[in-house]
């Protein structure tokens, strides 16, 4: 699974729960078995870096409405010149947040 399939998922999942509200949207979604029905659209979350990159910033105090995990990328970068940078993929525990606990970045 990639990381926007996961987020979408845990998405409808807090949606479910009560936990996030919905965009007023409706979108086609298709379930394993090839059947399609129409759903309200999770509204947006991502972690703290996630609002940074589109140029919010999560409010001082504010706690994460949920925590899974997703992948990340790194590079390691060689100790020896004859080395190459070696590249990994991993899941690590993710903090998420909904755009009403963040503002606009000054």
């Amino acid at each position: 699974m990639t990381n926007e399939q996961i987020i979408f998922t845990e998405s409808m999942n807090l949606m479910e729960k009560g936990i996030i509200g919905n965009t007023g949207r409706k979108i086609v979604v298709e379930n394993e078995a090839g059947e399609k029905k129409e759903i309200f659209e999770p509204e947006k979350i991502h972690t703290y870096a996630g609002w940074k990159a589109v140029g919010r910033q999560v409010k001082k105090g504010e706690k994460s409405i949920a925590a899974f995990q997703i992948w990340k990328h790194t590079t390691k970068k060689p100790k020896k010149e004859d080395e190459e940078e070696e590249e990994k993929m991993f899941l690590t525990k993710a903090f998420f947040f909904r755009e009403c606990q963040t503002e606009e970045k000054r």
